[in-house]
């Protein structure tokens, strides 16, 4: 059956939805029960029934459910790295071996490689980032709106990079779900690892802060950016004992354990092996080990250790709902056939060739908007699939356009929580932040537009 405009109207009105009100969860559940509306003869009870029914089916597939719990099981760490005190005492590390280092040039770097190094989720990354490099950063004369453009700069660029989180698990789950529904065809781990080269935006950016270090290029409200003059001396906690080890091991074990998996469940081929599998058992490996280091060394009695495990379970429900919903949406989609309608649209009027780069544009739009980078790979992904499939574009690259229009969008939104964190942790007014790294997010953007369009010509 047709449903001609309407098959474009359900993933319109989810976007409107999201920038509206600003809830990821609410928009994809409001575009959702809207497509089933259409495919249900607009019987609102049917609908309504098809919506709580549909979500429960999900879990019927194992790859969801793993997928699921993985995302959970990362909140899980994540929060045990910080109760352990294991945060603490890498900073506390890396504080006392800062004077090596100390100088304008390597105060940035250190905020750069630990921000590149810590790469199990954004926020983490950036907290990390500015509460290890602030007082060194103070000491030299940078500017905590520069710090605070460094931290932002390589949370979701490195996280989308190096996919072995949360940020992984959803985009594996998307294209997965693409796979499985017929609409494209390959292994969702090739694909997603196919697509990281194309990802410019964030390869564009992590170079970018390089250039911004080592040249001392301030462009636009950087130039006028100053640096705290007066500190009253912000020591760490003199009660955290410097290790690297607590905090290490296991970022080590979830890192090591991803493609050992891959290997195992591919018979021997690691691209062949299950993604959702892999992210799985990894999760579970890293949480084992820490129970084990953290209990034998003090860090977390067995009572603290799972009492924090369930809290950073829980802090990370909302993301997993985000991830239910954003693979039910791409079914629904699917099932409304909005690719295949807009590619009968587009093919006679817009070239292919141009179409990766409006891909990127339309996600940075809706990112920016919404000021969710995941949210917004739960919108586009679907139709941007669908719609690369219709019209016979490079799959990876446009899954790439998908993920750095995400990231260019969050990247330069006011209302990103990212951006906020960045703030935060660099102990930056919100404001400034967002005015000085703006200029250096839409540089990115650009050299990212002209390298869709390149690699869109390129890929026919």
């Amino acid at each position: 059956m047709e449903f001609g405009i309407l098959s474009i109207a359900i993933p319109l009105l989810t976007i409107v939805l999201a920038i509206i009100t600003k809830d990821v969860i609410v928009s994809l559940m409001g575009g959702i029960f809207a497509g089933l509306l259409v495919l249900n003869g607009y019987n609102p009870f049917t609908a309504f029934t098809a919506l709580f029914n549909g979500t429960i089916e999900q879990f019927a597939q194992g790859w969801i459910t793993k997928t699921l719990l993985f995302t959970l099981f990362v909140g899980a760490i994540i929060t045990l790295l910080e109760q352990s005190g294991a945060v603490k005492s890498f900073v506390a590390f890396l504080d006392r071996y800062s004077k090596k280092i100390d100088s304008p040039i390597g105060a940035q770097m250190l905020a750069y490689v630990t921000g590149v190094v810590i790469f199990i989720e954004s926020s983490i990354t950036s907290l990390v980032a500015g509460t290890v490099a602030k007082p060194l950063c103070d000491r030299n004369g940078i500017s905590r709106e520069k710090l605070a453009y460094i931290c932002d700069s390589t949370s979701a660029p490195i996280c989308s990079l190096i996919p072995l989180n949360a940020w992984g698990a959803l985009l594996l789950g998307l294209i997965v779900t693409a796979v499985d529904g017929k609409v494209i065809q390959g292994e969702g781990i090739s694909l997603l690892i196919a697509s990281i080269p194309y990802n410019f935006y964030a390869i564009f950016t992590l170079i970018i802060v390089l250039v911004v270090i080592y040249k001392k290029w301030e462009i636009g409200p950087m130039k006028d950016a100053l640096p705290v003059t007066s500190i009253k001396a912000e020591h760490h906690d003199d009660t955290a004992v410097p290790a690297l080890l607590p905090m290490l091991l296991p970022i080590l074990a979830m890192v090591l354990s991803v493609p050992a998996v891959l290997y195992i469940t591919g018979d021997g081929d690691i691209f062949k092996g299950s993604g959702s599998t892999s992210v799985y058992y990894a999760t579970i490996v890293t949480l084992t080990l820490m129970y084990i280091y953290y209990i034998t060394t003090g860090r977390l009695t067995h009572r603290s250790f799972f009492d924090t495990l369930f809290k950073g379970m829980g802090e990370m429900l909302p993301i997993a709902a985000i991830l239910l919903f954003a693979i039910f949406i791409g079914k629904v989609i699917g099932d409304l056939g909005t690719a295949k309608y807009l590619a009968s649209i587009l093919s006679g009027n817009i070239s292919p060739v141009v179409m990766p780069m409006l891909i990127f544009l339309v996600s940075g739009l809706t990112a920016f908007s919404t000021g969710t980078s995941w949210g917004t790979f739960s919108i586009m992904m679907p139709i941007a699939l669908a719609l690369g499939a219709s019209m016979g574009l490079d799959i990876p690259l446009v899954i790439a356009a998908v993920i750095s229009g995400g990231i260019f969008g969050d990247h330069a939104s006011p209302i990103s929580d990212t951006t906020i964190i960045s703030s935060m942790a660099a102990g930056c007014d919100h404001v400034e932040h967002v005015r000085t790294q703006l200029p250096y997010a839409l540089l990115g953007g650009l050299l990212a537009v002209f390298a869709f369009l390149i690699a869109g010509f390129f890929t026919r």
